[in-house]
């Protein structure tokens, strides 16, 4: 619907006037004059031989004739109406004259014919003749204008409605079209971010790197004094949920300058031009509001490579916008004191010219937060929230690994809500460990009927399986818990904690392939056969070989070569980077690979059969059991030497 333009009046009120009741009055106007003309029926076309036998009959009272139209109407008597029903659709008659009509061409002689009809009738019988022109200039102005204003009113409403969406328009969303290549960038002032550094926990890289750009906006002669130049752009790269946005508006924030925010589907339209139209509005916008940051988040949307847009015509509309943006960041004009920031999960798909220095001078990465970041991030999301007296937040911290910024949001957000629902006065440790386990496993399926008991000893055994390879085995993740609960689409789980390497060596993958084949190696001990239940454990286990026989170069057969592809550009092209006797060897390479890991498993098992036994035994009684349990059947967990055991760094701040 249209909203309401507003204009003040002498006395300082708001005048409303409300364009959705035009719009409801012409839909009522049309939807009226169709009813009434279904209403009353039309008058049905006869011949001039048919209007001759009907005034011979005396059931004529009538005929109007239209001298510029050639057409004449006939108003037949009321009490001979019902002789014609036959004729008429339906069986109805018009309720109002003219009843029939018939045409006749321009040699027709109107005066001389009614007369000569009528001195053929009684005076009785003799009919009303009427002779008149029409004048039709107010019908064919209105059929030549009715359809143009149902366009145009429709043409306003739609592009009503796409600036609302767009937040353009002005006061109350009013229309104008010459909006629509307008900047949609929300600005905000000087002063009126309110996001610090200090709302930003952990990413002490970035920060670093992005506290160098608030010192270019706050000194800018400080750095242009010896001949240097203020970066144009900064480009903060990362998985999502790190923190990204949140920290350019902690930048704008820090260096209290204006803040343009934009995503990067706004500038891509149906309309041609629009996308690199807005372009150039937004970085006129920021010249005139200098120094300020201009923060493009999602910016892959429109900074894809030129050559991956999936389309086979060079004049595409995202290429043309993308190709402002280039020369608006690095073109003839200057925009001095204007610094843009881009946010992307994507980097590897943005075009190289985007990327090059004197547009984007820096890469920022945002990586997933380690321990201590994990830390501070949930001092940040626990200020609101009441707390047990058991909570730890370091203990949190180590049991969340691999989580970001917004995962660790999400926990504390649902184990509010999981403390609400069960009714405690505060937030204790077990509400943050049952909201870790819905987010990571689902939600607890608790119905008896889920599993029958031969399924619920395979389960009970398969995460067994599990657990007892990744507690033997030196390079794989201690396990923590271990459930055979149904959670989402898992029968069972066994959750452990990863230990936060950047490097993995092959002995490492060897570990943690047997722990994930470590369930189907339990069935098959157990129950002489496999079930379909290793399906995940099996699915992330071959990645992980062909992995190491394609990326790593850890095959000796195959080599030290990588497939590898981190532009992202293969998947465009038709041919394979290696000959078919090359896939076959990389297939019969895994398959080893694979074997040799089953085989090591298997024997794992076999040597350590009565702690596995134990083991399923007690998850079919408690049906969860934590790692005290495992070290009470299987002694300590198996640690790698003492030189690759994974150490906590202090942080220096």
């Amino acid at each position: 619907m249209a909203e309401s333009s507003k204009t003040p009046n002498k006395g300082g009120r708001k005048i409303v006037v409300n364009l959705s009741w035009l719009y409801i009055l012409l839909f009522i106007g049309i939807g009226y004059l169709l009813f009434r003309n279904q209403q009353s029926a039309a008058p049905e076309k006869i011949e001039w031989t048919e209007v001759q036998r009907m005034v011979r009959a005396g059931d004529v009272a009538e005929i109007a004739f239209i001298r510029n139209d050639f057409k004449g109407e006939i108003k037949v008597k009321a009490d001979r109406l019902a002789k014609y029903t036959d004729k008429f659709a339906g069986g109805v008659p018009p309720r109002r004259a003219p009843h029939f009509y018939f045409l006749v061409s321009t040699k027709f002689d109107p005066e001389a014919s009614f007369e000569e009809l009528n001195a053929e009738l009684q005076s009785a019988d003799q009919f009303k003749v009427v002779i008149k022109n029409e004048d039709h200039i107010w019908g064919e102005v209105f059929q030549l204008l009715f359809p143009l204003v149902i366009f145009i009113l429709f043409w306003v409403w739609m592009f009503r409605g796409m600036n609302r969406g767009m937040g353009q328009g002005g006061p109350g969303g009013g229309f104008n079209p010459f909006n629509t290549g307008k900047s949609t960038a929300r600005e905000t002032e000087k002063g009126d971010v309110k996001v610090t550094f200090k709302d930003v926990a952990g990413l002490y890289g970035a920060k670093e790197e992005v506290m160098e750009i608030v010192d270019f906006l706050k000194n800018p002669a400080k750095y242009t004094a010896l001949g240097g130049k203020i970066p144009k752009g900064a480009l903060l790269v990362g998985p999502p949920g790190t923190g990204k946005t949140l920290l350019a508006k902690a930048v704008a924030g820090e260096a209290n300058v204006p803040f343009f925010s934009i995503s990067g589907s706004d500038f891509v339209e149906m309309f041609v031009g629009v996308g690199a139209s807005r372009v150039r509005d937004l970085f006129r916008q920021a010249k005139e509001k200098a120094p300020c940051i201009v923060f493009i988040d999602e910016i892959d949307a429109v900074g894809r490579a030129r050559a991956k847009n999936g389309g086979f015509s060079s004049n595409d509309e995202r290429e043309n916008t993308l190709n402002q943006l280039l020369t608006e960041m690095d073109g003839f004009d200057t925009n001095s004191g204007v610094i843009v920031l881009a946010a992307t999960n994507r980097a590897d798909i943005l075009d190289q010219a985007l990327m090059r220095a004197g547009r984007f001078d820096r890469q920022i990465h945002v990586e997933l937060p380690e321990l201590k970041e994990r830390e501070e991030i949930f001092n940040v999301h626990l200020r609101d929230i009441k707390l047990g007296e058991d909570f730890n937040v370091e203990f949190m911290a180590k049991h969340t690994p691999g989580f970001s910024g917004a995962d660790i949001a999400n926990v504390c957000n649902e184990a509010a809500l999981t403390a609400a629902r069960r009714g405690h006065s505060a937030v204790m440790q077990q509400d943050f460990l049952d909201a870790v386990d819905r987010i990571i496993g689902g939600l607890e399926r608790k119905s008896t009927t889920i599993m029958t008991p031969a399924e619920k000893r395979t389960t009970a055994y398969h995460e067994a399986g599990h657990a007892l390879v990744g507690w033997l085995l030196p390079y794989a993740d201690p396990v923590f818990k271990v459930s055979i609960i149904p959670r989402g689409n898992a029968l069972g789980l066994t959750w452990s904690l990863p230990e936060e390497r950047k490097n993995w060596s092959r002995s490492i993958m060897m570990d943690r392939m047997s722990v994930l084949i470590g369930g189907r190696v339990a069935e098959e001990i157990l129950n002489g056969e496999p079930s379909t239940g290793a399906l995940n454990d099996l699915e992330r286990m071959t990645g992980m070989a062909y992995a190491m026989v394609q990326y790593y170069g850890m095959s000796d057969k195959v080599g030290t070569l990588s497939f590898y592809d981190s532009t992202g550009s293969r998947g465009y092209n038709l041919v394979k980077p290696y000959s078919e006797k090359t896939a076959e060897l990389m297939d019969s390479e895994v398959k080893a690979l694979v074997k040799e890991v089953h085989d090591r498993t298997r024997k794992l098992i076999d040597d350590n059969k009565e702690g596995f036994m134990q083991l399923g035994a007690l998850l079919l009684e408690k049906e969860v059991i934590f790692a005290e349990d495992i070290e009470h059947i299987l002694g300590p967990k198996v640690k790698p030497a003492v030189e690759d055991q994974f150490i906590e760094e202090p942080v220096h701040e």
